[in-house]
């Protein structure tokens, strides 16, 4: 099922949540709403599940408009933070539940309903636990029932609305692992709001970058991660670090000299540079930046330093090898690898 979200406003007491976004939703893809809180990811989850209606803009479903359809008409499975399972009905029933309240004109018969939360069961790998109640598994175990549950509905879009944020890491990776390999086994459109950028990076097809209201940059993680188009999506998406230059002749300046980066097509005058702290060069040349070690800290198996460059105060973030010698106070010169330039403003 194709979703396509059409010019969408959203206002909460006159307060823009949403301020015209677009995007559309492959048929079969599983695409990641990441942003900070208050981006309005949520909002626009919201929004395609028919629990929020567009202040401006439609939704199509396909090639239906379902912008004032309800939550049922939209044929929506949804999966929350915090599992919603009913505590007082075993796994399997949890499970049936949304397939015995359907009207009678489309429900299932029970035998067929029991098989089909049978399937499920085994999908998501808890099988044997369908006389247990929700009090009787982990976390982990319950999430899985709640995405069974999403499941056994045949919804034509299954949402995913920060799922596993009441987790611990572990579990968390765990879970991230095999919900990608149930999708890529059902082929549901699947729609994750997640404000993890690991989380989103690892799992999705496409990821949507959101801000203040926003989108701010939709493409393959890859795309996202090694081209970001705004300063926002690179300092969101991954480590960063960003420091004030000045544009000169085609090339860049820090503290008065020419640090042997071109600046392509940047112009003169104020800019900022920025840099993933593992994508630079340690090296003894004139044309570098150089800085002092203020702090260094573990990072895996890397050191992360803080250097103070320029003379002016600021500070940017490199890795170094874990074994390197420096200190505090050590100068160490380097240059990027890669980086992107933007404009002061």
């Amino acid at each position: 099922m194709e979703v396509r979200v059409a010019n969408v406003r959203k206002e909460f007491d006159r307060f823009p949540a949403l301020n015209d976004v677009s995007l559309d939703i492959r048929s079969g893809e599983l695409i990641a709403l990441l942003g900070p809180s208050g981006s309005g990811k949520t909002t626009l989850l919201r929004l395609i599940a028919g629990l929020e209606m567009p202040t401006a803009g439609k939704i199509f479903f396909g090639d239906t408009d379902a912008s004032e359809k309800s939550v049922q008409e939209r044929n929506i499975g949804f999966v929350f933070q915090h599992y919603a399972l009913f505590r007082h009905m075993t796994i399997l029933e949890n499970i049936s539940f949304g397939l015995k309240v359907r009207p009678r004109s489309t429900r299932p018969p029970a035998g067929e309903i029991r098989r089909r939360a049978l399937e499920l069961l085994d999908l998501v790998q808890l099988s044997g636990l369908e006389k247990r109640y929700p009090n009787q598994l982990s976390g982990g175990q319950r999430q899985r029932v709640a995405l069974a549950r999403a499941l056994a509905i045949e919804p034509g879009v299954l949402l995913l609305d920060e799922p596993f944020g009441a987790l611990d890491a572990q579990v968390r990776r765990e879970l991230r692992k095999w919900l990608r390999e149930i999708h890529d086994r059902t082929g549901h459109t699947t729609v994750f709001v997640t404000h993890d950028q690991e989380e989103a990076l690892e799992l999705s097809d496409r990821l949507c970058v959101m801000s203040q209201g926003k989108i701010e940059q939709v493409g393959s993680p890859d795309q996202v991660y090694d081209h970001p188009t705004s300063p926002f999506v690179f300092g969101f998406i991954g480590d960063s670090s960003e420091l004030p230059v000045t544009i000169e002749n085609g090339e860049v300046w820090v503290g008065g000299r020419a640090i042997g980066i071109p600046a392509h097509d940047t112009p003169a005058g104020a800019a900022r540079l920025y840099f993933r702290p593992h994508d630079v060069d340690l090296i003894e040349a004139d044309a570098s930046m150089a800085g002092v070690v203020t702090t260094s800290r573990r990072v895996g198996g890397t050191r992360r330093v803080e250097l103070e460059v320029g003379g002016d105060g600021h500070k940017v973030e490199i890795d170094l090898p874990f074994d390197h010698p420096a200190g505090e106070k050590t100068r160490l010169s380097f240059r990027p690898k890669r980086w992107k330039l933007f404009p002061a403003a």
